[in-house]
């Protein structure tokens, strides 16, 4: 029989186990009403939500695989501002039957991402649950040199880039619905994607440093509906895009997905994305090959007009992407 966590107090002791416990920022270690933190200037903050049958099925995500995105995806979000993360807050609302192998393993990969991006745990929450929820605040630093990286600054003219490959982890989360094995043997890129994501905090770093860059963004809801979001100006008018997608924008596998399964033009798949946690980012056309230079697999993908709206190869774009409360795309 496997063993459970019994108490509060064994949680704990697991996530101590697996999580430092001390750090030079942190003053006041775990345990407190509240952490105090040595705060390095001004701070980055971002919360997401990881609910189960919203976000992932424990019935193909592992429970490695679900630490590690639930981080992943808060730590993409410093990434998009061109930010290094700092620390996070964990809270947990934990089903009574899952075993502690269950949960070390969860914390031992999100532990693991954490070291790779010197990231620490500062506290956080605990909840019995019905099903497994999982919430992270994070907290990072903006770029040396103060620049941040915002949404709705680009210019008409601006030449649109993206890190990543859109539409992969699309057709992973799609290829596990429909048949967690074979997904795993026919498109195993995708399923990477989609269960373990890339946090792109260099490239974003990189982008934040080159004269050029209007802004970023992630992209977790698809371009087709995040780009429309990038490009928005509280302060102007809205700009629109003219797409024009390079060759290899699209991931051999998005397109072997789409011939196998018959959901119709992979560009246009890729364009509808999802969780892809790419970056998006405008640069001025005269500072393009210097961006290039420096971050080579950046795909440009298109320029920005002065008319709201998306077209792709000419014809409007009439796709929305993903959003929670909307029943389809």
């Amino acid at each position: 029989m496997p063993e459970p966590l019994r108490s509060e107090e064994d949680f704990l002791a697991l996530i101590d186990a697996c999580f430092p416990t001390a750090h030079p920022d942190l003053l006041v270690p775990r345990g407190d009403d509240c952490a105090l933190l040595r705060s390095p200037g001004d701070l980055l903050i971002s919360t997401d939500l990881f609910l189960e049958h919203m976000h992932f099925r424990r019935s193909y995500f592992s429970a490695g695989d679900i630490g590690h995105k639930a981080l992943a995806v808060n730590l993409s979000d410093i990434a998009a501002m061109g930010g290094r993360p700092h620390s996070f807050s964990l809270s947990l609302a934990a089903p009574p039957d899952l075993p502690r192998a269950f949960f070390r393993e969860m914390f031992e990969a999100m532990a693991e991402l954490a070291g790779q991006h010197g990231v620490f745990l500062s506290g956080g929450d605990l909840s019995k649950g019905k099903t497994l929820g999982v919430c992270i605040t994070i907290l990072g630093q903006p770029a040396p040199g103060g620049q941040v990286l915002l949404r709705g600054r680009c210019r008409p003219g601006d030449l649109l880039v993206v890190l990543g490959r859109p539409g992969l982890a699309r057709a992973g989360l799609l290829a596990l619905e429909a048949d967690p094995r074979a997904a795993r043997r026919d498109f195993p890129a995708a399923v990477a994607a989609h269960l373990r994501p890339l946090a792109r905090v260099d490239e974003g770093l990189k982008l934040a440093a080159l004269p050029g860059v209007r802004g970023a963004m992630d992209v977790s809801d698809g371009l087709a509906r995040d780009l429309p979001r990038f490009l928005s100006n509280p302060g102007g008018p809205n700009l629109g895009a003219h797409l024009a997608l390079p060759p290899h924008f699209v991931h051999p596998e998005v397109e072997a997905y789409c011939a196998a399964s018959g959901c119709g033009p992979a560009d246009r798949f890729a364009l509808l994305g999802g969780e892809d946690y790419a970056l998006l980012t405008a640069v001025d056309p005269d500072h393009l090959p210097g961006l290039l230079k420096i971050l080579p697999r950046a795909l440009p993908m298109g320029q920005v007009s002065s008319r709201p709206g998306l077209v792709l190869n000419g014809q409007p774009l009439g796709l929305a992407g993903f959003d929670h409360f909307s029943n389809g795309n």
